[in-house]
């Protein structure tokens, strides 16, 4: 019977496999994108005839797709719960909103202006830096859940931290976007950010909401969690790939022209990751709070709201941009490192496990 339960929990924790070789998938679509955008570059002038006010909508149908079903997987009523683990909600929201955005915008200004001034222009660093900070300022929903199963973590505690984010994005993305472009002197239209939050978090969070809410009152929460959540997983990991093919039809030439961008973009959106990850699961460990909720506490931040940061991006600056390339190498090196921090939760909760206070309040 001992032997059965960490065999059976070791099958359990396991990702799709759309999610486990997401990056591969990335890496196919850029290459088919890239392809088309060279071989044939009148595809990029075919699609930018399906654009109304600066959007594109085969695109913005896709990231819709994308976006409504995580926003189904949000359990609002968890917010009830919020006192019962307010350690662990305090290090999550103090790392991914008063330390993350800003640590972003400084890790991605260094490299992208100083480092690496010979390989990339002004110009160009600019709008790179623009989507690292879409990126920075935009912390995980959905992928949480993932990252937080594969290393044990409270999935109560998951589902109640994920609430408590989208909330507070609702009102904190737009000014600290506008902020910290402002630093740069990449001025956006603050209505244009304001509308892009509103088509893209507060419409898809409404309405996936409304249908939780609905589809569980009429068919009940086992049919809701166990059969309609899978059956739309595939939708989301489709539109973000065909997301992608579309994208880098237009970045086509770009890529072809500098392909050590992709890496160089990458390097500092590590750095990144794998800080935050320390400063959330650090304070954890500081705050003897135990392996459950040390684990998603640091994932959270770590990991980012990738289909939003490349749905604004696209709004804000257009399909052929650098903020939307930059959004796209966040997809990229998304899968890999977050496994990697997995492996890191899961070799350290004996570490965190003596450091772990049996009074303490999680």
């Amino acid at each position: 019977m001992n032997q059965a339960k960490p065999k059976a929990a070791q099958q359990k924790r396991r990702m799709g496999v759309f999610e486990r070789y997401l990056s591969v998938w990335v890496v196919m679509c850029i290459a088919a994108g890239t392809l088309v955008g060279n071989v044939w570059p009148e595809a990029a002038t075919w699609l930018s005839k399906f654009t109304y006010a600066q959007i594109s909508v085969p695109v913005a149908v896709l990231i819709w797709l994308m976006i409504y079903p995580m926003m189904l997987q949000i359990d609002f009523t968890s917010l009830k719960r919020v006192g019962e683990k307010k350690n662990g909600l305090i290090i999550t929201t103090v790392t991914n909103w008063l330390v993350k955005p800003f640590t972003m915008y400084a890790i991605a200004w260094f490299f992208l202006n100083i480092v690496f001034s010979r390989w990339i222009p002004v110009d160009l660093a600019r709008e790179y830096l623009a989507g690292a900070v879409l990126l920075g300022a935009a912390p995980c929903t959905a992928m949480v859940f993932v990252w937080s199963y594969l290393a044990d973590g409270d999935p109560a505690y998951t589902l109640v931290q994920v609430a408590v984010n989208d909330l507070i994005l609702l009102f904190a993305f737009a000014p600290i976007v506008m902020f910290l472009l402002g630093l740069s002197d990449i001025m956006v239209p603050y209505d244009t950010v304001i509308l892009s939050v509103a088509l893209f978090v507060v419409v898809p969070l409404v309405a996936g909401w409304i249908s939780r809410v609905q589809l569980i009152r009429s068919r009940g929460i086992q049919w809701f969690e166990k059969s309609f959540l899978p059956a739309l997983a595939p939708v989301t990991i489709t539109a973000l790939l065909a997301t992608l093919v579309i994208i880098f039809i237009f970045q086509g030439q770009t890529i072809v022209a500098n392909p050590l961008h992709i890496l160089l973009i990458a390097i500092p959106l590590t750095i990144q990751t794998y800080l935050i990850f320390a400063v959330a699961y650090g304070w954890s460990w500081l705050w003897r709070l135990p392996h459950r909720i040390a684990a998603p506490a640091g994932f959270v931040g770590a990991s980012n709201f990738f289909e939003l940061s490349v749905a604004v991006a696209i709004s804000l600056f257009g399909l052929s941009s650098g903020a939307t390339l930059a959004t796209v190498v966040g997809v990229l090196v998304e899968v890999p490192v977050m496994l990697s921090l997995v492996w890191i939760a899961k070799r350290s909760i004996g570490w965190i496990e003596r450091r772990e206070s049996p009074t303490a309040s999680a």
